[in-house]
């Protein structure tokens, strides 16, 4: 996308006015999304976006910027402009001499062309599976996306990489309403791939799914409010581990000390039977990646084992800053933001048990069987999360359905109290938005049993 001469004139000017290292992203997004709401098509978006960023780094300080323009002398101007209050010129006479870089290649699910008609009709058809559940199903809304990004680096070591990275993710949201009474429903699956994930998808699954969870959280009773033990299942409810945890083992927190586990590598920080890992090379996944936004392979990253810290994800500046090795974990939303070290697939790994067993050692608590939204305070690891679908459980044993409950907590007491583990693991698709900006990210874990957690109720 970029020519090899014109990337080569720009870092040569980069470390020309002082800098350590210069590299160059050059990012090209092809977009399509539609949206449907009260059975009808409400929006169809697609086109192009194109930039292209500079970063130039003088020992620990970094400054970039970007620009849509390909032409030689404006990336020049650019490159002059972000240098200013950090650069003074030196006589660097070396020529940049790129050599491209092969690498092992994350598979992505196929994809074919599908005319525009065929995947309207998809999402009414979807529509009419949710609605068949219930006439107390008042509203659905779906969305289909699907994105083709393609990312070009060079870099002042000589590194040119080139990868493509497809997304594809279908959203549904389903509501039930009886009177004054209004609960909801989600399910938002997403791969790296095309168009032929979309038609391998349960739709009936998924409207079964969408529609009970709306319907039994309408007919819920008030949750009780404590401390108590709380099973949290599979899939996404590792969101918690994820915002709570995983946030504060990225070096973009760990650098500035705004993370509790900062220093804490090698220590016990969570209980025996937690095991966690990012790994950016699973096939198809959401949150894979081939290379990340630096140029570097991606890897699988064990972050906890066995309750041990054991490795931080790390960028280009983390490593500058802390010291701790590079994890092929750089990523950025695009070309207007500046790489940080990020999250790709991340979960707690299965243990042995049968979620049953996990219930009924619980005796009485809180069954999480869905996860909804929350907020987190990185620098603390406090974290607020609403359960999306939850129920009381007595003796060991499911009773009713329960709403309005909330998971309040730390990310360093919630380690520290998970007991057990099953062996029910999913993954989920998600987005993760931080410092540079929203990234495909995948969460999950079989389910797990906090011995205990303050629930927030209103019972």
């Amino acid at each position: 996308m970029l020519h090899q001469e014109i990337a080569a004139d720009i870092i040569f000017e980069g470390m020309s006015l002082g800098a350590d290292f210069c590299d160059i992203f050059v990012d090209k997004v092809s977009l399509q999304h539609l949206s449907l709401n009260s059975s009808k098509i409400k929006d169809i978006k697609s086109g192009v976006d194109f930039g292209i960023g500079v970063r130039l780094i003088f020992g620990e300080q970094m400054v970039y910027g970007y620009t849509n323009s390909t032409k030689k002398e404006d990336l020049i101007q650019l490159t002059r402009l972000i240098a200013q209050k950090n650069g003074k010129k030196t006589s660097f006479d070396q020529a940049v001499q790129f050599k491209t870089k092969n690498f092992h290649q994350v598979a992505a699910l196929a994809d074919k062309e599908i005319p525009l008609s065929e995947k309207i009709q998809k999402l009414h058809t979807l529509d009419k599976k949710v609605r068949a559940h219930s006439e107390l199903i008042s509203q659905v809304n779906i969305g289909l996306m699907l994105k083709k990004q393609e990312v070009e680096i060079f870099d002042s070591h000589g590194l040119h990489v080139q990868d493509t990275r497809p997304y594809v993710r279908l959203a549904t949201s389903a509501i039930a309403k009886d009177g004054n009474l209004q609960e909801s429903g989600y399910w938002a699956p997403g791969a790296r791939g095309g168009y032929d994930y979309i038609e391998s998808l349960d739709f009936d699954w998924i409207s079964n799914y969408c529609a009970k969870q709306a319907l039994t959280t309408l007919r819920a009773v008030p949750c009780p409010a404590g401390k108590m033990p709380v099973v949290i299942d599979n899939g996404f409810g590792g969101v918690i581990f994820h915002e709570a945890c995983g946030h504060s083992l990225e070096t973009t927190a760990v650098q500035k000390k705004a993370s509790v586990f900062w220093d804490r590598k090698g220590d016990m920080i969570a209980n025996e039977a937690v095991s966690a890992v990012d790994d950016g090379t699973m096939d198809n996944y959401w949150g894979s990646i081939s290379v990340d936004d630096e140029g570097m392979e991606t890897q699988r990253t064990q972050l906890i084992k066995n309750g041990k810290l054991e490795n931080f994800l790390c960028d280009r500046m983390g490593e500058i800053k802390t010291g701790h090795p590079r994890t092929g974990s750089a990523r950025r939303e695009s070309y207007k933001y500046a790489p940080a070290s990020r999250m790709r697939n991340t979960f707690i790994e299965p243990g042995q048990y049968k979620k049953e067993e996990l219930i009924q050692a619980m005796g009485d608590g809180i069954f999480a069987a869905a996860m909804g939204g929350g907020s987190v305070n990185p620098g603390t690891g406090e974290f607020n999360f609403a359960v999306q679908e939850g129920y009381l459980v007595k003796d060991g044993k499911i009773k009713e359905p329960v709403k309005g409950a909330t998971l309040i907590g730390t990310g360093e007491e919630i380690l520290k109290n998970i007991s057990m583990v099953g062996d029910n693991f999913e993954l989920a698709a998600g987005v993760c938005g931080s410092v540079s900006g929203g990234v495909p990210t995948t969460v999950g874990q079989a389910a797990i049993k906090v011995d205990e957690i303050l629930v927030g109720g209103n019972a």
